[in-house]
């Protein structure tokens, strides 16, 4: 599996993904050169939309590293561990898909994404919010819990921690409307000039959403962590619902929505 995926960057991708980065400024130099070696993938190269979503990733994960070194953050400690655990959970997966048991080791709702990387059949912004739901809708509640457990701290509303938090939205409210118009063709970009900022807006809302969900899922799961019958019962729930609304972002009317 891991030849036919990865073809020629086989060797690069298996080095790369051997380690975890430990701050924001490796996971930052991580995603860098994973986008160098996703982008020489064949047949699509820099078209396959994994591209789409790590570009996507790696300029909110700057964002983030630049508020560190501005001091924007109550608690910075909090904010770095969790980029590395959210990091952590992305590159897993793909050393799962990469792996010689590849499908089985991977959660569903990466997978399904991961399966569009030969192509042809999946456009960027599509591909991009099929990434974003699955890092956060799945991934993100794991990685607080694995946070508030490293820290000795609990996910409790309008601490510094969840204010903190909630700045993240600030940078992909930020960041979206010009990672979004470079998805878009020229009759899409027409339509989005019409629209004004509607699409910018109902896009900042629905990542906000999402991000509010994850953390009360996170909640969830910490009153669950001594609980392991019951996390990994609530893990492959949250795999499937993120699965499910995965395979919408990436079908004809997900497309036609976005």
């Amino acid at each position: 599996m891991m030849q036919s995926v990865w073809g020629p960057v086989r060797q690069e991708m298996f080095d790369l993904l051997q380690t975890h980065p430990d701050d924001v400024p490796a996971v930052v130099d991580q995603l860098t050169k994973l986008q160098d070696i996703l982008g020489r993938v064949p047949p699509l190269l820099a078209e396959n939309p994994l591209c789409d979503f790590n570009k996507l990733y790696l300029t909110i994960t700057e964002g983030v590293l630049e508020r560190l070194y501005a001091g924007k953050f109550k608690d910075p400690a909090f904010l770095s561990r969790l980029d590395v655990e959210f990091a952590a959970r992305y590159f897993d997966a793909l050393r799962a898909w990469a792996g010689p048991e590849a499908s089985p080791l991977c959660p569903r709702v990466w997978s399904g994404l991961f399966q569009r990387i030969p192509g042809p059949d999946c456009r960027p912004l599509p591909a991009a919010c099929a990434g974003v739901n699955a890092h956060i809708n799945f991934d993100l509640p794991f990685a607080l819990v694995t946070t508030f457990d490293h820290l000795g701290t609990d996910p409790i509303d309008d601490s510094d921690q969840h204010l903190d938090y909630l700045q993240i939205n600030e940078i992909f409210a930020h960041s979206i409307p010009g990672l979004r118009r470079g998805y878009l063709d020229k009759w899409q970009l027409l339509i989005d000039t019409m629209n004004g900022s509607l699409d910018d807006w109902w896009q900042g809302e629905a990542v906000e959403y999402t991000r509010n969900v994850a953390w009360r899922n996170a909640q969830k799961l910490w009153g669950l962590r001594h609980d392991m019958s019951a996390t990994d019962k609530e893990r492959a729930h949250l795999d499937r619902v993120a699965a499910d609304l995965g395979k919408l972002l990436l079908s004809p009317l997900g497309e036609f929505l976005q």
